[in-house]
């Protein structure tokens, strides 16, 4: 059977500095035509930064949308153009001050494929080493650390919600458990 959708036309119905947004008009497989939706977003990276210790680093930020502050894995935005790899070390430094020494590759993550089209690269980090970080001017970030074990029983419980840190948490807890290390990288994030 015919799943896909041929896109008629398009039309731009906002542009923001973080979003966009557009309607398409699509002939559907059945000739058909309907509207969709699409949030579009530059894209993002995620990490779970483990220290010698195996605690996993952590921001507690305040989320507007949410209304509420939530404990998340260091994150971010993709600057236009620029690799998820740099995107992860920029992100790194800036929210917890941390370089890392091994990298590795947790996959990407589609947040809401339904409407939204950002990707997460989420990355596992190893030998941290710390200086001061340095957040964008408007981002306050409380910085903590816990077991990875004690945060992944906070996802499983449903008291953390951030999608990015449940999927991150749980595909580093699943490679550690089962002895193995995810696709490692070299400098260049190949």
């Amino acid at each position: 059977m015919e799943l896909n959708e041929k896109v008629l036309s398009s039309e731009r119905l906002f542009q923001g500095v973080i979003l966009g947004l557009r309607r398409d008009t699509v002939q559907l497989p059945n000739g058909k035509t309907a509207f969709r939706e699409v949030a579009e977003h530059p894209g993002g990276v995620a990490i779970v930064a483990l220290t010698e210790e195996g605690d996993v680093m952590l921001v507690r930020q305040y989320r507007y949308p949410f209304g509420r502050k939530m404990l998340e894995i260091p994150a971010g935005k993709r600057e236009v153009g620029e690799p998820p790899f740099v995107t992860a070390q920029r992100e790194l430094m800036e929210e917890v001050g941390a370089e890392a020494e091994k990298w590795y590759d947790l996959g990407t993550m589609l947040p809401s494929p339904g409407c939204y089209n950002e990707v997460v690269y989420i990355y596992m980090a190893e030998g941290l080493r710390f200086s001061a970080p340095c957040p964008d001017e408007d981002e306050f970030l409380a910085i903590e650390k816990m077991p990875l074990e004690d945060l992944v029983a906070l996802c499983l419980r449903g008291e953390v919600a951030d999608a990015k840190t449940v999927v991150g948490a749980l595909k580093a807890h699943a490679f550690l458990a089962a002895g193995k290390k995810p696709c490692a990288l070299d400098a260049d994030g190949v």
